[in-house]
Formats: C-alpha cells, structure tokens, sequence
C-alpha cells in the first residue's frame, strides 16, 4: 500500500517493513531508476527566493550549505518543497503548570530513542498519538509503570487484519469508499462496534468522543495487552504538577514520577521560504489542492507530502509529484487565483466538519478521493467501467480490491506496462513473506479447482444470494470486501498447502 505506483516492493521483504527494510526498499527505487546522480546528500536548503524576472521565469535561486560550512547558490526552474510538517516539536509547557518545577526529566517524543535509562522508573507519556503509543509500549517492558494520559482518548487499530492479513489491506476498496460515501453513519458504527469486539474501548479508558474516521487512529498491536497486564495505566489530562508528583483533572495523583515524555506532535514552518509565501487559512496552509501556492505569478513552486490521511503518504505525495511536474512544465494549467481561493475556502470548510483535530493535522484529505481527484486531471484515473467490460479479472481487483498505487499506472501519462500484471499478482507477493514454513493443511479441507473458481466469479449472482444465506446481513455488510477475498483470495497452492 505503501509502495511507488512503478515498482512494487521484492516480494521477500515483509508487508509491514522495519525501517531499515524500507531503507532497503528506497535505495533499490533510486538504483532502478537511477537517480543518485541527481541527489545532492549532507546539504542544507538556507533559502529560496524568487529570481528578478520570476513572473517571466519562474525561477527561484537556492541558496544550499554543506556540511562543512560552505554555501553556493544555484538557479532552478522549479521548487518542491518535500519536508513535511513533523519539523518542529510541538512542546507546550505553558497547558502544564508547575513543569519548571518538576524534579525529574522531561522531554519531547522526538528525543525518544529507546527505553535505555528507563528502567525501574515511573513514566508518564503525555499524548495517545501513534508516537505516544509506541513509547508507552516501548517503555513499559522496563519501567517500573508507565501512566499514558490522554485529552480525548483514541480508536486503536492493529497492524493484523482479518484472517491474519495485513491491517491496511482490508476495507480499503474502491467498494469500501462507496459504502462509506453512501452510508457513513453506519459504515462508521460498524467500524467501531467491530473495533470494540477486540477490546472495549470505553472498558480500556481510550474510548474517545470523535467518529472513527473523523481522527487518524493509533496504529499499536501491544497497547491494548500492556494496559490489560497493568504495565500501562490510562490517564485523563495533567492538571498541575508539584514536585516529583502528577496531578489528573480527575483528582488522581501519581508521586514520585521520575521521566515526563510529550508526545504532543509538532508544529510547521518553512523558515527557508520568503515569509508570506504561503499563507494560512484557519489552522491550515493556504494551498490549492494542498500543493500549490495560489498567489504565485508562475506555478513553479510545489510543497509535496505536506498531507495527512488514513492511509499511506507515499501513493499520495508521488501523486502530487506527478501533477506537480506536469504543471511545471505547462502540461496542465492551474485555474485563476480567485477560483483556487475560493477552492480553498470549500476545502476548509469540508475539513473543519469532517475532521477532528486539526491543529495537529492541517491538511487531511479522504485517500482514495484525492487521489482520485488529482488522477483525473492527469489522465491516469482508471476506467472502471473499462477494465470490468474488457478484463473483468483486473477490474474486479480495482474496484474489490485494496487500492494500490499500482492502479495509477494503467493508463495515461507515465504508464506502465507491468501495472496490470502487479494488480493481478498483489496477493502472491503478500503470501510470499509468510513461507518461512510450509503448513499442511488439514486432511478434511479440500481445494477449489480452477474451473469451479472461474464458474464461481461467472456466477456472482449465485454466489451473493448463498453468502446472504450463509452469513448474517450485519457480518456480510461490516466487510463488503468480503466478496473479494473469497473470489480473489489467494489459492490454496499460492499460500503453500498441498
């Protein structure tokens, strides 16, 4: 899910990557495709501005810093700005009284390296983000307690989906978007009441008062089996701290607290940029489609990436990338600056009613709709109602199926011939990790022959009405991807049974 449209990962690394894997992954991208040679490594951007003759050129001039002091200045026709916005750690000391007191050590999760140090002591994380989690986990296994204090709580989900399969592969179709669209107060109780099976979030002290889909959720396998084996503890906000002790707001205090980490996010800032350049509308940046700037005389400038979502970032900042570069180079054009404005303004507004916390999050998008949406207007959108009609095999996978990037390779500029053959195969290469033993399968189970598979998918009709007799309505419709994955499913031969 996470992988570059044209080159999918080896199929022997895991599908969820350690991030020396994913190292792995990016060097193996920049070989293929060359790219090193246009890398400049160990360099800081000082500043960007505008040439003289910007509104004829649209060039900027950038002025770069190696690490050994020297500066040079280079003229370029173009500028993406790709840092993100996990730059500057958010620390908000003044929200926590009596901080400049406290006897022990505090810092941000961004100093966070590993538990070493922590043993024997009693920790207090302050913040239920994805960092926050991991800490309080990570912590736990030597600390003596670890108290994770938490606003507003937080849905969590684990990295394992149904049937062992990874957690980002299920209920991301196209189909799955529909249901959503058409359906969203159902669709997001269903979601949550199948969360709660796992574990009861409101027993767990993380139920949290948002919809599942208007925050991005805590992504943590260990959390809940921590909290349940007592080694983390969930707390409401700090009210005060005096001392060495840590006062609730729900009255409860915990002394002789020896480490404090704030894992309450960060804030953003372009410092290298001319100030004013880009512009906030409410908490977010004033960006048309989040990517360009609408006050530029030329559009020769892109921030990339600056994006959250439920999802992968990679298929969406390489999705900006490519429209990027096809403005730049005057392929497409961009609409006036009053249109993109009063864009902005309608996305704002979509923003502040559908999601929660948008300090921390200034610019999150659906992900299948705004890749959706920027495709379109690239050209590489795939025709669904083409691939049912004439490769109903590929059709099927794109619109049951996770979305993978791959699907922004089928058609339109920048096509690639082995898209089809990567939608096709997904499965084989998530299986392909899991063949470190080969299972044998039990005596009484017996496999699906090929031509009854393909006289299944011819009779879909069939198949629904015996899947309704087979399975409740409710466990039907709480995984619409269902369907899929007992037509497309990895064959038995695929996962290794004999």
């Amino acid at each position: 899910m996470m992988s570059y449209s044209d080159f999918p990962p080896p199929a022997h690394l895991p599908n969820n990557m350690h991030h020396s894997q994913l190292l792995i992954y990016l060097r193996l991208y920049a070989e293929t495709f060359d790219l090193f040679k246009h890398i400049v490594f160990q360099t800081t951007v000082v500043s960007v501005r505008q040439r003289p003759d910007f509104p004829v050129s649209g060039q900027w001039e950038v002025e770069t810093e190696r690490t050994e002091g020297q500066r040079e200045s280079q003229v370029f026709d173009a500028v993406m700005v790709c840092t993100g916005h996990f730059t500057q750690p958010h620390l908000p000391l003044k929200d926590f009284p009596g901080i400049e007191e406290f006897e022990g050590r505090y810092l941000h999760s961004w100093e966070y390296r590993s538990a070493e140090g922590l043993q024997g002591k009693r920790v207090v994380v302050v913040g239920i983000g994805n960092s926050g989690g991991d800490i309080a986990v990570d912590a736990s296994r030597v600390a003596e307690q670890v108290y994770l204090s938490t606003r507003k709580g937080a849905w969590v989900v684990s990295r394992v989906g149904a049937g062992g399969l990874p957690g980002d592969l299920v209920g991301t179709s196209r189909l799955d978007k529909l249901l959503q669209k058409l359906f969203p107060s159902w669709i997001t109780w269903m979601m949550e009441k199948n969360l709660n099976q796992s574990f009861d979030h409101r027993l767990y002290g993380l139920q949290p008062k948002h919809g599942f889909f208007a925050q991005i959720p805590v992504v943590n396998d260990d959390l809940p089996g921590r909290i349940i084996s007592g080694r983390v503890l969930i707390k409401p906000n700090i009210g005060e701290i005096r001392g060495s002790s840590v006062a609730f707001e729900d009255g409860s205090v915990v002394d002789k607290v020896d480490v404090v980490v704030f894992a309450t996010g960060y804030n953003y800032d372009f410092p290298f940029l001319p100030s004013g350049l880009l512009a906030n509308s409410s908490h977010r940046l004033s960006l048309y489609r989040n990517v360009f700037p609408p006050g530029l005389a030329r559009p020769s400038l892109a921030v990339v990436g600056f994006v959250c979502n439920l999802g992968a970032i990679n298929p969406l900042a390489e999705m900006q990338a490519r429209w990027a570069t096809r403005v730049f180079k005057g392929l497409l054009t961009l609409p006036s600056e009053e249109a993109m404005l009063q864009d902005i303004k309608r996305d704002t507004s979509t923003l502040q009613n559908r999601f929660a916390c948008l300090e921390r999050h200034p610019l999150q998008v659906d992900h299948i709709p705004y890749l959706d949406s920027m495709a379109e207007e690239l050209g590489v959108r795939p025709n669904l109602l083409g691939l049912l009609l004439r490769e109903p095999g590929v059709g099927l996978r794109v619109l049951l199926g996770p979305c993978t990037p791959y699907q922004y390779r089928l058609r339109g500029p920048g096509q690639w011939d082995g898209a089809r053959q990567a939608i096709l195969t997904q499965w084989e290469r998530v299986a392909q990790p899991f063949r470190t033993r080969m299972a044998a399968q039990p005596e009484s189970k017996t496999r699906a022959s090929c031509s009854l598979r393909l006289t299944l998918t011819l009779s879909g009709a069939v198949l629904l009405l015996t899947l309704y007799t087979r399975h409740s309505l409710s466990s039907l419709l709480s995984h619409p991807t269902g369907l899929l994955y007992k037509l497309y499913s990895p064959s038995e031969t695929m996962w290794g049974w004999k």
